[in-house]
């Protein structure tokens, strides 16, 4: 008699508000018994131990062993991750006006940084003073800090910013992910590898900082 087939595609991280996680809030799982594909997604596979804020990391090898328990006729392939992480958030209401204030300070603090951070890049090199030299080679005559140089460079420089960031609101020029998309991705795969690193040294005996 011929086994039957399931196949696991585990998440990195699966961020959850409840403390009974079932197999299928941790990834897909899909085998030919249509029956059988729901019962393994209903599997209960995990118990948050405490009611507050933390990531747990687990192994799809304790996983496979609890389908085997469940279904001992089923030969478990995994083609997602070998560990993940179950980042538990305790259930919070939703407060607008706390959302808004948040996002509110975001923006003054990365428009003022990005501001302060432009001023401070041409003062450095001195923009105003190359402005008004080439103003001068060109028309023979001073600059008074308010030429179309000043004012080019000054619209050249929003419209670089928007091009470049490729997001204004929800209007994308393509379907490429923005560079703030891309280096938040590349954060958060950082914490999610850091977190199974030294869960794995803490089982290990190992030393974590």
């Amino acid at each position: 008699m011929s086994r039957a087939e399931a196949y696991l595609n585990i998440r990195q991280i699966s961020r959850l508000e409840k403390r009974e996680v079932r197999l299928k809030d941790l990834g897909d799982v899909w085998c030919g018994d249509a029956g059988l594909t729901a019962r393994l997604r209903e599997l209960a596979v995990f118990s948050v131990p405490e009611d507050r804020d933390f990531r747990y990391v687990g192994n799809v090898l304790d996983l496979v062993e609890q389908i085997q328990g469940e279904a001992p006729e089923v030969h478990v392939t995994n083609l997602g991750q070998t560990e993940y992480i179950i980042d538990y958030r305790r259930p919070r209401g939703r407060h607008p006006a706390l959302e808004w204030a948040k996002t509110g300070f975001v923006c003054l603090v990365s428009f003022f940084g990005a501001a302060f951070a432009i001023m401070t890049f041409n003062n450095d090199v001195d923009v105003t003073k190359v402005f008004g030299e080439i103003h001068y080679v060109v028309t023979g005559e001073a600059s008074d800090g308010f030429t179309i140089l000043e004012l080019s460079y000054s619209l050249g420089l929003a419209v670089g910013i928007a091009i470049f960031f490729n997001h204004f609101s929800r209007w994308k020029l393509n379907t490429d992910p923005t560079p703030l998309e891309v280096e938040m991705r590349l954060y958060e795969d950082n914490i999610n590898r850091t977190v199974i690193s030294n869960h794995g040294r803490e089982e290990s005996g190992g030393d974590a900082t």
